[in-house]
């Protein structure tokens, strides 16, 4: 059975091709284009892991991961964030740290290192990029 993957995002060419790459590369795939609809399909039918943006309409990134980490059933749920080049969520202050991010990816990022951080963190829980801009 492969892996369950959440990705929410609202840039339209992200999402499809993030969704392409992963669906070649084995894993059932189910795309948003915001954090509630996210929060409402985790709701219904938790992923093995979520990606998601940063910056999105309705519900931002950090108020998913905030409800994802506040629920018990969802608590322990893997998540990756996508995010605009140059922006930090690196981890070193206290909200971030709170929220337990395995990964950071900026934008663009590389389809092939998305399918790799995905592997590392459902097998790890986390993830060390090589490369982390393209």
């Amino acid at each position: 059975m492969s892996a369950k993957v959440l990705i929410a995002d609202d840039e339209m060419h992200i999402l499809r091709a993030a969704e392409f790459k992963l669906k070649r590369s084995g894993f059932d795939v189910a795309c948003v284009e915001d954090g509630q609809a996210a929060w409402e399909a985790i709701q219904e039918q938790a992923p093995d892991i979520l990606i998601t943006d940063y910056h999105m309409p309705r519900m931002d990134g950090l108020a998913l991961c905030r409800t994802v980490r506040q629920n018990e059933a969802t608590a322990s749920l893997p998540i990756v964030m996508l995010t605009a080049k140059g922006f930090d969520l690196s981890g070193d202050d206290d909200e971030t740290a709170e929220l337990n991010i395995a990964a950071v990816l900026a934008k663009p990022f590389s389809p092939r290192g998305l399918v790799q951080c995905i592997h590392e963190v459902l097998e790890t829980g986390s993830y060390v990029p090589t490369v982390t801009t393209f």
